[in-house]
């Protein structure tokens, strides 16, 4: 029963956020109240709730309640997530056309990857990432490519909370070796996927920085391992990570 009335005063507050968001002079508490059929001590709880966290703010001669500043914020994120789109999709093109092999465009999101851009090639090949969907780091070239680049204290918390469970039978479950092959990526400058999350499945990746400094998402390749064989992989590495410096040069980094 508390699991079922919390998740009713989230949707509440979120019913109160998108009325908030409908109309530029804001609403009262009464009229909030009519709309989603609530008393007002109830309104005024979720009002002040939201307030103290910025997402509503309340006009001091009017009392009416409008859109704060933290909806900005957010919605500031997720266009710097649009922006990575647009500004990675011409080299992610030339991927594309260089290899025919799936290119991916990820970013690192609490402790995991989540694919944001896929391009198919031109060669037939079953993946189970999409658009959308979340992955894990310690066996994905994308995942450890980016651990690699952040934090040692940061690295060292996404393992502990999200360990290394297998995959398959070549994934890395052992911490100090991978520890040690997270050094190695880091010096390299990529990272090698090989067979470690999907079997047959073969993947090279490079990091992408932001403005600040910080890995914030990374590319990739990925192939049937009869084709991404070491010779082809060899050939792909400087590639890939030249794109990934001209993606975060185009995001305003400077390293």
């Amino acid at each position: 029963m508390e699991k079922e009335s919390m998740v009713k005063s989230v949707d509440r507050a979120l019913q109160v956020v998108h009325l908030v968001s409908t109309k530029k002079e804001g609403f009262g508490v009464t009229e909030l109240a009519r709309q989603i059929d609530l008393n007002k001590s109830s309104v005024y709880r979720i009002l002040s709730t939201l307030a103290t966290h910025g997402y509503v703010e309340q006009d001091q001669e009017t009392g009416r309640y409008k859109l704060g500043y933290k909806v900005l914020e957010l919605s500031a994120k997720l266009l710097d997530s649009i922006d990575l789109r647009a500004e990675a999709r011409p080299y992610l093109k030339e991927l594309e056309s260089l290899t025919n092999e799936v290119i991916h465009l990820v970013v690192y999101d609490q402790g995991e990857v989540v694919y944001i851009e896929k391009l198919e090639g031109n060669e037939m090949l079953r993946m189970h990432s999409q658009v959308g969907k979340r992955a894990p780091m310690h066996c994905t070239s994308v995942g450890k490519v980016i651990l690699a680049h952040l934090p040692p204290a940061e690295m060292e918390r996404i393992v502990e909370k999200k360990g290394l469970p297998r995959h398959t039978e070549r994934t890395i479950t052992q911490y100090d070796t991978f520890q040690h092959h997270l050094q190695e990526i880091k010096q390299k400058g990529y990272a090698l996927d090989l067979e470690e999350n999907e079997q047959g499945i073969t993947c090279i990746a490079a990091p992408i920085f932001g403005y600040n400094g910080k890995v914030t998402a990374a590319i990739s390749i990925s192939g049937p391992t009869i084709r991404m064989t070491d010779q082809r992989l060899s050939e792909l590495k400087e590639k890939i990570m030249e794109v990934g410096r001209k993606i975060s040069e185009r995001l305003g980094y400077r390293g």
